[in-house]
């Protein structure tokens, strides 16, 4: 199971996620039997390295963060 695909965060794999939209678009049967499995592995996989980006970013974010936070407890508790 995928999350919702044509979003804002998304727009990396918009040409793969267009390409599944298309196959499933060719009915149900085609679906059944594994007509669009490749394309869904893709989004996958896409969708996977788009989502670790984030992660990664957001982490460094909260680091630095959390570095600044330290820092103003630091000179709060040399002042006192």
């Amino acid at each position: 199971m995928h999350p919702h695909l044509h979003t804002k965060t998304n727009r990396g794999c918009e040409e793969v996620m267009t390409a599944l939209d298309e196959c499933h678009a060719r009915g149900f049967i085609h679906k059944l039997f594994g007509g669009c499995n490749d394309i869904k592995t893709q989004v996958n996989k896409c969708l996977r390295a788009e989502r670790l980006e984030r992660t990664a970013k957001n982490r460094e974010l909260a680091k630095q963060k959390r570095e600044k936070t330290l820092a103003m407890w630091k000179e709060i508790d040399e002042n006192s």
